[in-house]
């Protein structure tokens, strides 16, 4: 188990600082790993590989010195696609704005990379996730079968990073 836990205040209302992941945040980000996800968690090797890579960004919200959410967007090179790969958001964090913020910086990280385009898979029951992602500007343009470890199908969002 890990010796950090995700605790978030709710009464808190300061907007979250949204930052690029440092090694210091490693603890905190299995932390959120491990309560957001059963299954397809990024492990402590792949984020100390993200954290260095020069291919990928982890960025993290943080609020009251917590970090309540993250995201990990990749790059390849030959492409102008960046691929969401992960957003994570503390439970009781979700609903408060910190997702979209993760998503705006990412976008705008990946404007600054020339992308044109984010992608990224959800899964189809994530509800949450799925409105999210239409309410800024995703368009659903196909689907993965057989996609995620238990076998459920991913659904493929993309975001044109044009003009803004």
């Amino acid at each position: 188990m890990h010796k950090y836990s995700v605790r978030v205040n709710a009464e808190t209302n300061a907007p979250p600082l949204i930052r690029t992941a440092r090694l210091a945040d490693l603890e905190a980000l299995l932390a959120l790993e491990q309560t957001s996800f059963s299954s397809d968690r990024i492990s402590r090797r792949q984020y100390r590989h993200h954290l260095h890579s020069t291919a990928a960004i982890v960025m993290v919200a943080k609020q009251s010195d917590l970090l309540v959410g993250s995201a990990l967007v990749l790059f390849r090179r030959g492409t102008r696609i960046a691929r969401l790969y992960s957003l994570a958001i503390a439970g009781q964090a979700r609903g408060r704005g910190i997702g979209r913020a993760l998503l705006d910086a990412v976008a705008a990280k990946a404007r600054a990379r020339s992308c044109t385009r984010l992608r990224l898979e959800v899964r189809p029951d994530n509800a949450a996730a799925i409105g999210l992602y239409a309410r800024a500007g995703l368009v659903r343009i196909g689907q993965r079968p057989d996609f995620y470890e238990d076998g459920s199908e991913a659904w493929i969002y993309e975001l044109s990073l044009a003009g803004g």
